[in-house]
């Protein structure tokens, strides 16, 4: 059965430094489990700040990087070398800076990759990609070990936005995303129903303008409205913040003291 928890740090910096310290010791359980390890990446600042705190830290290298699939959550859909993409954040935080397997970095296409300025062929082709490493019970997608996400004020988390189509999808797993409210405004993304096929998912999130949201989120609010509300792990979510975002909630939380 699915649980969620969640833990509020003082600051976002202690935040990232947490959340980069739990990331490397899940991956390592998960491969000492199973072998390898798949984890879905996220942009944003605090997401790029944890795999910096990540590439930092000295237990960096306890994680087998050739046993670890990468994937991401969300991509901008603009030119590969842009400072928008999420994958070049996440390159230049971390991933340029490990052993990992080009085979396993599972990328979302660019505007001027092969697909051009087709968004929709990219996002097919994504979920091509997912379905072609989905085990034959899994519904096309991977059962995700860890998949990390941020969100916005106003409940947006990868690049499902409140009423927008990519909210509504239920049978698809990577969509195209049009018209974002928040440039640049063409996307890919996961929806809810590829999110949720994750066995953890992690929401990390910093600063006032988040609370609305977190408090909206973890109250139950319909994910059509508050579309974090509906990013779920299978088995866990957990719930990362700084003190900022956690300041509407009802229920104090503290980190864990051990």
């Amino acid at each position: 059965m699915s649980r969620t928890e969640v833990v509020v740090y003082e600051n976002a910096d202690l935040l990232a430094a947490a959340a980069a310290a739990r990331l490397v010791t899940r991956i390592v359980d998960v491969q000492a489990a199973k072998g390898s390890a798949s984890v879905v990446l996220t942009g944003g600042g605090t997401g790029i700040a944890v795999l910096e705190e990540l590439n930092r830290s000295s237990a960096r290298d306890a994680i087998d990087w050739s046993r670890l699939d990468v994937y991401w959550g969300d991509e901008r859909f603009v030119p590969a070398d842009s400072d928008e993409r999420n994958e070049k954040g996440a390159r230049e935080a971390l991933l340029d800076h490990v052993p990992l397997d080009p085979k396993r970095v599972h990328v979302m296409a660019p505007s001027d990759g092969e697909f051009g300025d087709d968004v929709d062929a990219a996002a097919a082709a994504y979920a091509e990609v997912l379905a072609a490493q989905a085990g034959p019970d899994e519904g096309g997608v991977p059962a995700f070990d860890i998949c990390l996400l941020g969100l916005g004020g106003e409940g947006h988390t990868a690049s499902v936005f409140p009423d927008s189509p990519a909210v509504h999808e239920t049978q698809l797993s990577v969509v195209a995303v049009r018209d974002c409210p928040k440039p640049p405004s063409t996307r890919v993304s996961l929806t809810l129903t590829a999110i949720r096929r994750a066995r953890e998912v992690w929401l990390m999130t910093a600063g006032e303008a988040k609370a609305e949201a977190v408090s909206l989120a973890l109250a139950g609010a319909p994910e059509v409205q508050v579309p974090v509300a509906g990013a779920r792990g299978y088995r866990r979510t957990l719930w990362l913040l700084d003190r900022t975002a956690a300041g509407k909630l009802t229920k104090v939380y503290e980190p864990p003291t051990t």
